[in-house]
């Protein structure tokens, strides 16, 4: 077991390069999922928006050659998943699990229908900026490549917690959240606060999607996500339903999945795929950790459904 050419000092670098690189999808998933959940509604179907917007942004820059007509395309897309399931979910009896596994179900089933002619063409990327430039290694400048995705993410997760806590628009979704008789009692409408919080998040989760198919893996086939919708509802629960605790949780999470890829790169050729599984245990783990059979969890908003 060899190390390659940058030697093993060059893991690390590769370890923070992979988890800005993979931490991007579940950045935006988590945030989308934390404004959902803030209102009072859990949405299993962002894994279905993921897909479906990646599949979105992926055939419209290939017929457009604009990645951000892409990426806009599938915050559309994104948005109108959002409205069906908050639509749905405004009836009585109807239940936001099942509901959100059952869109999930038809996001990926039509992602895969209406995608299957854009697998073979080839789509512009999105830019990125490289902070390797002061390396003359070729894997050392592609480690650094920073998407302007990650940079909008990270700024976004700063600008939310900023307007949780000091907007009226936060105020309104955590009054939602927490009691949904309190927000009538102040003249809200919980059923449309919902219904536009799950129209948003859908727009944020399709935009991870167009991440994966605009810039990493960076091409449009049928198992893209690999589950990274579904990781994020955990993420969110991890977080604490905290934006900035969000960002944290995804670096972890992009590190976890980067593990396995900074080994091969260093010549680790035996059992290094052991650790592609990374992601997935820690999502288990962190969901043990942070249970507590004796107490609602805390900062969960009072009429989540995960909370009671």
């Amino acid at each position: 077991m060899d190390a390659g050419d940058i030697g093993w000092w060059g893991v690390p670098i590769a370890i923070v390069g992979g988890a800005i690189r993979v931490s991007t999808p579940f950045l935006f998933v988590s945030l989308g999922e934390t404004i959902t959940e803030r209102s009072g509604r859990i949405n299993l179907g962002l894994e279905g928006t993921l897909v479906f917007g990646a599949m979105t942004a992926y055939a419209v820059t290939v017929v457009t050659l604009s990645p951000w007509l892409g990426v806009l395309a599938a915050m559309a897309a994104g948005t109108l998943f959002g409205l069906f399931h908050g639509w749905i979910c405004k009836f009585p009896r109807v239940n936001d699990i099942a509901i959100g596994i059952a869109l999930m179900l038809l996001g990926t089933g039509l992602a895969f229908f209406f995608g299957k002619p854009f697998i073979q063409p080839s789509a512009p990327d999105l830019p990125a900026i490289s902070l390797g430039w002061w390396s003359d290694i070729p894997q050392v400048r592609a480690a650094l490549q920073i998407n302007v995705l990650f940079l909008i993410g990270a700024a976004l997760a700063l600008f939310l917690w900023w307007a949780f806590r000091t907007t009226r628009i936060g105020l309104v979704l955590r009054v939602v959240g927490d009691s949904s008789d309190a927000a009538r009692a102040m003249g809200l409408n919980p059923d449309t606060v919902r219904l536009l919080a799950t129209a948003a998040g859908g727009a944020l989760a399709a935009i991870g999607g167009a991440y994966l198919t605009l810039y990493y893996p960076g091409s449009w086939n049928e198992g893209v996500s690999s589950g990274q919708g579904l990781m994020a509802v955990a993420l969110v629960i991890f977080a604490r339903w905290n934006p900035l605790g969000c960002f944290a949780a995804a670096l972890l999470f992009g590190g976890a999945g980067a593990l396995g890829p900074a080994l091969q790169s260093v010549g680790v050729t035996q059992g290094y795929y052991l650790f592609y599984a990374a992601p997935y245990v820690l999502t288990l783990v962190v969901m043990i950790l942070t249970s507590s059979p004796g107490r609602a969890l805390a900062g969960a908003p009072g009429e989540l459904t995960v909370a009671k």
